[in-house]
């Protein structure tokens, strides 16, 4: 039976850290599947057109086949992505990739009991976001088989380039297979000349 690595992320937008984790998913699994995800925390998102248009961006650059873009995964719930996941591939092992940012909040999610059932929860180590034991205890307890990644994501964050809390946007952490789309569409208060140097 295979494993399928599902990892949905609001790409608003997709950073160095989302090429490192993606690349590094695709060592860990035979199948990796992400997509661009509303969260329900985040209201004040790009359009999710952008977003997903951004993330496809990503993955055709990345060039791996075992890396597809599956909008149709897109939920503001996980337990509805879960769900999907399972009609989609029928058989198969889902396996649920977080970063270590939201593991916390993962018990107070809509059904968790019921999403965290015998769901594997793959855990990737964010920088600047320690992996602490009793939460991972507390995601076991609701049912959860867990495994924290050996991933090297480097300390990048969306929020970083989107200029937030009082910081100047930050294009360096910007794949620049994304600046294309990224100038087109004027967004994050990039400029729109030319990519970083």
């Amino acid at each position: 039976m295979s494993r399928i690595a599902l990892f949905g992320t609001s790409a608003d937008p997709p950073t160095l850290g989302h090429r490192a984790l993606l690349q590094g998913l695709l060592a860990h699994y035979p199948k990796v599947a992400t997509w661009a995800s509303n969260n329900p925390m985040k209201p004040r998102q790009a359009p999710l057109e952008v977003r997903m248009a951004l993330l496809a961006a990503l993955v055709e650059a990345i060039g791996d086949p075992r890396l597809e873009l599956v909008q149709e995964l897109s939920s503001p719930w996980a337990i509805d992505t879960l769900e999907r996941a399972r009609r989609r591939w029928p058989g198969a092992t889902p396996v649920f990739v977080v970063g270590s940012d939201l593991v916390p909040q993962m018990p107070s999610w809509r059904e968790a009991s019921r999403l965290l059932t015998g769901l594997e929860v793959a855990v990737a180590p964010r920088q600047g976001w320690t992996v602490e034991e009793s939460d991972l205890e507390r995601l076991r307890a609701l049912g959860a088989q867990v495994k924290v990644l050996a991933l090297p994501v480097p300390a990048t964050a969306s929020s970083r380039v989107r200029g937030e809390a009082g910081q100047p946007p930050d294009p360096a952490q910007v794949p620049e297979e994304l600046w294309p789309l990224l100038r087109r569409h004027g967004l994050y208060g990039l400029p729109s000349t030319s990519a970083p140097s």
